[in-house]
């Protein structure tokens, strides 16, 4: 270095021209050098000058870049990545002030120490280093640089009141996503920018800011060093950070370095605070504004004059403290922790046992660990890398290519790809160095493709999630106070300004969930105020619409196609439920009007015809008395009532009464006072609405799909649902009322007292396997005894099964079927039912059985030889009071169970042991055949026959 060296330092604060000064003064040169903090700065610095002199002559070097043309004359890089003993004739070092930080100061010492060029050198930074550079460096002449634009504090903003061009400035990853997504909703969006971005994600997101698709940047410190960019506001979203070992408070002059960013050239700017972050105290608020800061009074040092010898002397070497006292040592840097771990290996330690192998292991050990994890991890992966290189002089080429490999996929959210983005620049900083890698140019190709796929889907990433251009177009044409286009297409989407922005449903506008804060409002008044003239129109269409457009729900909801328009609320009378329709408030009154009428008219247009019957007996003028009651009752019930319930008001009723309840098709079963007319799933649907409205219920009970004889019974329906939906429960399953009434018809033929097997008939009518049939049957009050025998060929049990002559007893006094009926169900006897039902619109669902079913008793001719066991139940009939727990009236009775054998206790005459009592549906001859008689027409026939 010749005496005609020239020692220049530039200081003043942002927003001077410093770096721009020491750009042009390079380019006064044949050869410079420049070392910029940051690979974002350094490649900001490197496209600026590339674009005056041609890429030919410009090398750009980074820890994860390099680009080396074969004629360079100017090298751009970072302060950690400049070359030494160049010999260029300018050397110029950015942000100098940063000597003094913790983590990189000592990188940035030993430049201002030793790094100088053969015509001039420059170090670029704050006033605060005029000290420290004066004491370090001989011979050094002090360039003072005033700040072009005014700085001024604004105190606290919310964000929603945050100006246009302006930088929310956080000091974590989360804290700048959770600004990012603030800004979004409020304001249509905002740019993203990290130091751990690669140089192309990050330009692109700068181009975002800088073209104007977004008004809003959200950017770690990082901004603060040298990145030039069109801000007017900076806002501090928080006054701390991590550095690396602790928390600390930010100190004055590095508030001052990142509010310099706002205001370039002549225009002045501002800065303040945001969120949570607290005012600042107005002394520290006049000294950013004024630049007066605190000088730096000690920089960070590391030898740099390192033992090669072996690895002890190394990490001496490193160890060794300053003479000087500007200067302090550095605390343990991640190489050096990395170093002596590495040591501690018995295998390594082997290895660097010379001069060059320690110098290689210092190399490896200065990969900095981009991704972020364990120091065991980062240390593990170093030693795999030095290994390879000692042992075979190159990284692994296969092991390299899988971890590429793996690293190269573009799927993933934003934390994701960020992930794979620091790990693939450990990658691309071993392809960098050379003779690290077999093929460089390959590698070095290849890495940075993989990093450039992984930063444009970052990039695609970020702005997907941080950047609504719908809202950034609404609010631009809001700025420019032009009128708004909505259009509403045939599917109810709206858009505004060609931009989706919600959707019609019905008569309810859904605005887009993705938009918030003001542009959300305006979005919602724009909609709407096009929305207007549509109501009205889809207000008159929805009034002619045929009925089999419009629906209800089981839930009570009143559908209108696929679009929600009201739902039914309770009224006064159980069968006219009322409509409350679905319409929003800026439609008007006219079209909720409209809407509602419409409803009210479906729905009860809907309860006449599927409730006609029911209805019939409640405009039956002829009805009186009891009868009259009785069907209130029923009408009240939606046409179906357990029989158990209105037992007395049932046996309170003559047969004129009856007859006049029948005529409206009421028919008076053994556990169920029914109309089969309403049992049809469309009536049973509404029905179960109807019911849940007049219960009050929260979430209404589906009703059981249709056609099906029994369902699970379940424990948590409410009380009184089984009914509603035309079922009994009975055991762990609900059985179809009609159905168990002809099953009661079959069990009138029954020796119920004495003991009697389920048939094929009656498991083919419930569907059932015999063990869930003995549950059913022990449901409606019967005991089941299983049992087990040896199976009998089907003649020889049709022979021993025949019933005796003597079974059927003699028919009593009564005078119709149904009334046999009625006598027993109220005699408490054994359950009998009706005959044969006399509606033949509920066809019963009677599953057929399949070819390799084998009715009770069948043997299959393979097995005629062989003697098999089945299992059979024996049911009889439980008693009076179980009948009552049958049909819910009463509770079990105390007292000891009856003896086996024993006979049942009662009033009266003890009853006959020899078989139940047999009742007869013959009518005593008359004069006249009975009207009532359910067999009417049938008897007639065969008396005309006669």
């Amino acid at each position: 270095m010749g005496e005609q060296s020239r020692i220049l330092a530039v200081l003043g604060p942002t927003n001077t021209g410093k770096t721009h000064f020491a750009i042009e003064r390079m380019l006064g040169y044949r050869t410079g050098v420049i070392g910029l903090p940051l690979r974002l700065l350094a490649r900001e610095v490197y496209d600026k000058i590339v674009a005056v002199r041609g890429p030919s002559v410009v090398a750009l070097v980074t820890g994860e870049e390099r680009i080396v043309p074969p004629r360079t004359q100017y090298w751009v890089c970072t302060v950690e990545a400049m070359p030494e003993g160049m010999g260029a004739d300018f050397v110029a070092v950015d942000e100098i002030q940063l000597c003094a930080d913790p983590e990189r100061g000592h990188v940035f010492t030993d430049r201002l120490l030793r790094m100088r060029g053969q015509k001039e050198t420059q170090f670029l930074g704050a006033h605060t280093m005029r000290g420290a550079i004066a004491a370090l460096v001989p011979g050094v002449e002090f360039v003072g640089r005033e700040r072009m634009s005014q700085l001024t504090y604004t105190g606290s903003k919310k964000i929603s009141k945050m100006p246009a061009r302006s930088a929310i400035v956080g000091f974590s990853v989360e804290n700048v996503y959770a600004f990012a997504e603030l800004l979004r909703r409020q304001k249509g969006g905002a740019a993203v920018v990290m130091g751990a971005l690669s140089p192309r994600t990050r330009n692109a997101q700068v181009d975002l800011y800088q073209n104007g698709d977004v008004d809003y940047l959200v950017a770690t410190d990082a901004i603060g060093m040298g990145l030039n960019l069109d801000i007017n506001h900076v806002a501090f979203s928080s006054l701390t950070k991590f550095d690396g070992r602790r928390m600390r408070n930010l100190a004055p002059n590095e508030l001052g370095q990142i509010a310099g960013r706002a205001g370039r050239g002549m225009t002045s700017g501002t800065f303040g605070v945001t969120g949570e972050a607290p005012e600042l105290p107005d002394d520290m608020a006049q000294a950013i504004m004024d630049h007066r800061f605190t000088p730096i009074r000690k920089v960070e040092w590391r030898n740099a004059a390192l033992q090669f010898g072996t690895v002890d002397a190394l990490i001496a070497s490193l160890e060794q403290k300053p003479e000087n006292d500007w200067l302090v040592r550095a605390r343990e840097a991640d190489d050096l922790v990395v170093l002596r771990t590495l040591a501690e290996d018995a295998e390594i330690a082997a290895r660097a046992s010379d001069g060059a192998s320690v110098r290689l292991l210092w190399d490896v050990c200065r990969v900095p660990d981009f991704r972020g994890i364990s120091h065991a991890e980062h240390a593990g992966l170093l030693e795999r890398i030095f290994s390879d290189l000692h042992e075979h002089g190159r990284v692994g080429e296969e092991w390299l290519a899988g971890h590429v490999a793996r690293i190269d996929r573009t799927d993933g959210d934003i934390d994701t790809l960020s992930k794979r983005l620091a790990y693939i620049r450990t990658w691309t900083y071993v392809a960098q160095r050379k003779g690290w890698v077999g093929d460089e140019n390959h590698w070095r190709e290849t890495t940075r493709a993989v990093e450039d796929r992984l930063s444009d889907a970052l990039h695609d990433a970020l702005t997907q999630r941080f950047v609504d251009r719908r809202t950034s177009v609404l609010m631009r044409r809001l700025k420019q106070k032009d009128a708004i286009v909505a259009e509403v297409n045939d599917k109810g989407e709206v858009t505004v300004e060609g931009e989706f922005v919600g959707r019609l449903e019905g008569f309810r506008f859904r605005q887009d969930k993705t938009s918030g804060g003001q542009e959300a409002k305006a979005v919602a008044q724009a909609s709407l105020q096009a929305l207007a003239p549509h109501f009205h129109l889809r207000a008159d269409k929805f009034y002619n619409a045929p009925d089999t457009e419009i629906d209800f729900t089981e839930q009570g909801g009143l559908m209108w196609g696929e679009s929600a328009v009201g739902k039914l609320v309770a009224g006064a009378d159980p069968l006219k439920p009322q409509v409350e329709a679905f319409v929003d408030d800026t439609a008007g009154p006219e079209v909720m009007q409209k809407v509602q009428r419409r409803l009210q008219h479906f729905i009860d247009r809907k309860v006449a015809t599927l409730f006609e019957p029911l209805l019939n007996i409640q405009r039956d003028e002829e009805l009186s008395g009891l009868a009259r009651g009785f069907g209130f009752q029923l009408v009240e019930n939606f046409g179906i009532i357990p029989r158990g319930e209105v037992a007395d008001e049932v046996k309170a009723l003559d047969q004129d009464a009856r007859g006049q309840l029948r005529k409206h098709g009421v028919r008076f079963g053994q556990f169920t006072i029914f109309m089969p007319l309403l049992l049809k799933p469309a009536p049973t649907r509404l029905r179960l609405v109807l019911w849940s409205l007049k219960m009050g219920l929260q979430e209404f009970p589906e009703a059981p799909p249709p056609g099906l004889v029994t369902v699970p019974a379940g424990t948590s329906a409410p009380a009184g649902y089984h009914s509603m939906s035309g079922y009994r429960a009975a055991g762990e399953r609900a059985i179809r009322i009609d159905m168990l009434e002809r099953l009661a018809d079959m069990l009138r033929s029954e020796d119920s007292r004495g003991g009697f097997e389920a048939n094929a008939d009656m498991l083919s009518i419930t569907g059932m396997t015999l063990e869930q049939f003995a549950d059913l049957m022990q449901g409606l009050g019967y005991k089941a005894e299983q049992g087990e025998r040896e199976k009998v060929k089907p003649v020889d049990a049709a022979l021993d099964d025949a019933p005796e002559p003597s079974e059927t007893g003699a028919p009593d006094e009564v005078t119709t079927a149904e009334e046999a009926v009625e006598k027993i169900a109220e005699d408490g006897l054994a359950p009998v039912t009706e005959v044969p039902p006399e509606e033949p619109e509920v066809a019963p669902d009677i599953p057929e059985m399949s070819e390799t079913e084998v009715p009770v008793g069948d043997v299959p001719d393979a097995a005629k030889d062989e003697t098999e066991m089945e299992v059979f139940y024996t049911f009889t009939w439980a008693g009076r009071a179980a009948k009552a727990r049958s049909e819910g009236r009463g509770k079990p009775q105390g007292g000891k169970p009856r003896p086996k054998g024993g006979k049942p206790k009662g009033k009266g005459k003890p009853r006959r042991e020899e078989g139940a009592k047999s009742f007869s549906s013959k009518p005593a001859k008359k004069d006249k055949i009975d009207p009532d008689n359910p067999f009417a027409a049938a008897l007639m026939g065969l008396k005309d026959k006669s």
